[in-house]
């Protein structure tokens, strides 16, 4: 008997999809936001419009100079997926909404779990009005993050500077 795909993975699947047009040579994203059950947009990994991607010049800039994970994201030369996700949809839309978000190495293809949105793409998110961020982990399981705690443990309060 044919068992159908559970809503929360069929848009982790669509994520997934979505991430096949990244450009990024290390992680590649997919995001897509929903509201009401109806995708009201997506984003991908990518350079800016009219600007070059890393798959076009053949490296990436972070990569080249080792910075880890996480790290020195002003060097690098794309937008977030959950970003251009934002960035194609009104505020007004948003409002409520879901984020579904999957990533895959991009050397391997393989799902990379255990991702969460930069602090970065975290603060577009609060101020989108985007309630929950559900992340992939693998083909099956997946890890949901309420907004709402991103805005009580605010951690650009952290001295990141050690005093």
């Amino acid at each position: 008997m044919y068992k159908r795909r559970d809503k929360t993975n069929y848009y982790l699947d669509i994520a997934e999809t979505v991430l096949e047009r990244g450009t990024c040579l290390r992680r590649n994203f997919g995001a897509i936001i929903v509201k009401n059950d109806e995708i009201i947009s997506t984003g991908y990994v990518g350079a800016p419009r009219g600007r070059k991607n890393c798959s076009d010049l053949g490296y990436c800039t972070r990569e080249k100079l080792n910075i880890p994970k996480g790290e020195r994201y002003e060097l690098c030369r794309s937008v977030h997926a959950e970003a251009n996700a934002i960035i194609s949809a009104s505020r007004n839309n948003l409002i409520g909404s879901i984020l579904y978000l999957a990533c895959h190495d991009a050397k391997t293809n393989e799902i990379y779990g255990d991702i969460e949105p930069c602090s970065m793409c975290k603060r577009l998110i609060i101020n989108a009005g985007i309630i929950k961020v559900i992340t992939r982990n693998t083909r099956d399981t997946y890890t949901v993050f309420d907004v709402s705690d991103w805005v009580e443990n605010d951690e650009s309060l952290t001295d990141h500077r050690g005093y």
